[in-house]
């Protein structure tokens, strides 16, 4: 369970990172970078599969969908919900919602929990009920100082639920399942890197755009792996609630683009925060009682000689 922690939290740092570079990518717009996002993912991701040791489930998935095409259906559907997160996550801290989609993730674990209760039967532990409780208390304000919620803020809050209980359901929650949702993804991803108005002179007239773009698909395919490898590893529960970890960096970021915090705001992020350090000292327990488990044998063979 811990590798999948430490892969959940690194992409989570990794996705923080992209959100402030996406900001760096100027005169591109959020269309053309996740465009370009897409286009240059794909290929880091196919040769991690390859080099990884990963490239065998996508030719299971291929061969499943020869035996019963209807599963492509399936997953078009699968690549339209994460193309549309993926998508939103550039746009919108290029178009000032950058708020507005942080408050979606801090309700995307909730639901994830919810999801993982309802259609899993998950049971939290008691360290992350009082983390759910700290998260309630914060994400309720800031439902009440909204007064209404954004449609940004939906999208994620309800979109990445479906996806992961897709996946889980037709048993494509693997990198094989995410690298066909990144390969329907490209035509629509080409669409938006050209159409937008992203010709060659524009990457002539900005050439710093070259080795720009090119880091923007490298990190997006080490953070997008992480993700999914993580989504494999930990329960439905507390893979929801490791997502919190993101928000926190996501507003940071939103405060370095310029954006800001009102006084009665805080009353929403110090209880997310208590949250987020509620699952890391549940985490950091559960890590010393792994090791004293896997000290205790060469105790006892000491204490038998």
């Amino acid at each position: 369970m811990s590798i999948g922690v430490v892969l959940s939290v690194t992409a989570s740092v990794l996705f923080g990172g992209l959100y402030y570079f996406s900001t760096l990518l100027a005169p591109l717009d959020g269309e053309q970078i996740f465009g370009w996002r897409m286009l240059l993912t794909f290929p880091f991701v196919t040769l991690f599969m390859l080099l990884g040791g990963y490239w065998s489930l996508a030719r299971e998935l291929a061969a499943r969908i020869r035996r019963r095409p209807v599963l492509l259906l399936v997953q078009l559907l699968s690549a339209l919900l994460v193309g549309l997160q993926l998508w939103l996550f550039m746009w919108a801290p290029v178009n000032g919602r950058a708020l507005e989609v942080s408050l979606g993730y801090f309700l995307l674990p909730l639901s994830m929990v919810l999801a993982g209760y309802l259609v899993f039967r998950e049971h939290p532990s008691r360290l992350q009920q009082l983390a759910i409780v700290c998260a309630m208390l914060g994400v309720g304000h800031a439902l009440l100082q909204a007064g209404t919620v954004a449609w940004e803020t939906l999208l994620v809050a309800l979109g990445y639920p479906a996806y992961f209980i897709l996946r889980r359901a037709t048993g494509t929650d693997n990198l094989g399942g995410f690298w066909f949702d990144m390969l329907l993804l490209l035509p629509v991803a080409a669409w938006f890197a050209w159409a937008g108005g992203t010709a060659p002179g524009l990457f002539g007239e900005f050439p710093r755009l070259y080795p720009l773009v090119a880091l923007l698909g490298a990190f997006s395919a080490m953070a997008l792996v992480a993700y999914i490898l993580a989504s494999r590893l930990l329960t439905f529960t507390l893979f929801g609630l490791l997502g919190y970890v993101e928000p926190v960096l996501l507003v940071v970021v939103a405060l370095l683009l310029g954006e800001s915090i009102a006084p009665d705001e805080w009353l929403t992020y110090i209880p997310i925060w208590l949250a987020v350090g509620v699952l890391v000292f549940e985490g950091l327990r559960h890590l010393r009682r792994s090791r004293r488990a896997l000290a205790l044998p060469a105790s006892e063979e000491q204490d038998l000689r």
